[in-house]
């Protein structure tokens, strides 16, 4: 056995009505006045109001910040940054997606360092601790509750920064399956297929450890079992819950095992195309997972297959678990090809360029060169 290292810094809070915890939670914190980074969809649902008033009501001072996009870019962060600084602002709560949790991060960095965050490109390059953050996820799938990174949208390069700290890590999360049960269709799928990408890659990762793939296993038996349920019916309670715990123990399994391919191809159709990044990794996931079949010399890619497919078969190939996620992803409605959703060909140069500065390139089972990335994204273009 190889020799690994881990630590899980975090309180974490999980079950139906947790959300209540919250204000007990920023008192630990000692902090009084909090910045609540969230999204417009969840202000305009009343959801920022209600937690803003928990707050309040607490005695705390809370002001929001909703300016949140999709693939959130520079210009998002250095507006949170300066709202949590004319506020006065000693402490954060993430509220939504990746997003804000992402941006919130980020923002983070900025207030307690200063500085522009492109200069915290890369891993360990936060001087260290950032200023309290509770983060409250509202979809299963991006696993940023419990994950050392922030990925940020330069627009002016089409290009997605990551930022990677273990100092990141939010101090506390808050995982309450209530706040899943207004989640759209499409967003409860593509979430649920970021959920089960960012655990295969860590099962398969190069960097792997017994601790990475017990996170991991839990995750795609959890994401497995629920995944259609959950887009079927959000109210189901049960599924909720089950996508919630596994995108967590996802969220974990890749903070300590890295990622592959699949996100590193991901990120350049959201830098160049706004692709949703969950739908970015449900397509190209089959097309990478044939690319790395030779590699699977350890039998994972049965394992894999075997908790997350619909009927499993008695007899398992290689290439039975590129077809079964494809099917999978079909059956929950996300887009079979990346000409779909408007890629265009023409760039594929230039986003594998973008691929190959990843650092999950390094962590793939199978070693990649550019012209191999290109490749990959000409075959998942279905054309």
């Amino acid at each position: 056995m190889k020799d690994f290292t881990f630590s899980v810094p975090q309180e974490i809070i999980f079950g139906s009505g947790s959300l209540n915890r919250l204000p007990e939670l920023l008192k630990k914190q000692n902090a009084a006045r909090v910045l609540l980074v969230s999204g417009p969809h969840l202000e305009k649902m009343g959801v920022v109001g209600h937690i803003r008033d928990s707050i309040t009501e607490a005695g705390l001072a809370c002001e929001a910040f909703t300016d949140v996009e999709a693939n959130p870019s520079i210009e998002t962060v250095e507006k949170a940054a300066a709202a949590y600084r004319t506020f006065g602002a000693d402490a954060i709560v993430a509220m939504g997606g990746g997003s804000p949790m992402d941006v919130a991060k980020a923002a983070g960095v900025l207030v307690t360092y200063g500085g522009n965050i492109a200069d915290y490109e890369g891993m360990g390059k936060v001087p260290g601790p950032i200023v309290p953050l509770i983060a409250i996820p509202t979809t299963a799938g991006t696993g940023s509750e419990v994950t050392a990174f922030s990925v940020i949208t330069n627009r002016a390069r089409n290009y997605k920064l990551s930022v990677g700290s273990y100092d990141l890590i939010p101090r506390c999360a808050i995982l309450d399956p209530e706040l899943l049960v207004t989640t759209p269709a499409g967003v409860a799928a593509a979430c649920g297929m970021d959920a089960l990408v960012h655990a295969l890659e860590a099962y398969v990762s190069r960097a792997a450890s017994p601790f990475s793939d017990a996170m991991a296993e839990k995750a795609l038996e959890l994401i497995g079992r629920s995944l259609r349920a959950f887009v079927a019916n959000r109210t189901n309670l049960e599924a909720a819950s089950d996508m919630l715990a596994g995108s967590l123990f996802a969220g974990i399994a890749f903070s300590w095992a890295r990622l592959g391919n699949v996100h590193a191809m991901a990120h350049p159709l959201g830098g160049f195309f706004n692709v949703p990044h969950g739908v970015a990794n449900a397509i190209l996931l089959p097309t990478v997972v044939e690319y790395n079949a030779i590699a699977d010399h350890d039998g994972k890619y049965e394992g894999i297959y075997r908790r997350i497919a619909a009927a499993p078969k008695a007899e398992f190939l290689p290439d039975m678990l590129a077809d079964e996620l494809r099917r999978l992803a079909v059956s929950i409605g996300i887009p079979k090809t990346l000409a779909e959703v408007g890629v265009d060909a023409e760039r594929i140069p230039a986003m594998a360029a973008d691929a190959m500065k990843s650092g999950n390139i390094h962590f793939n089972p199978r070693m990649s060169t550019q012209a191999d990335i290109e490749q990959l994204y000409r075959k998942a273009m279905g054309k």
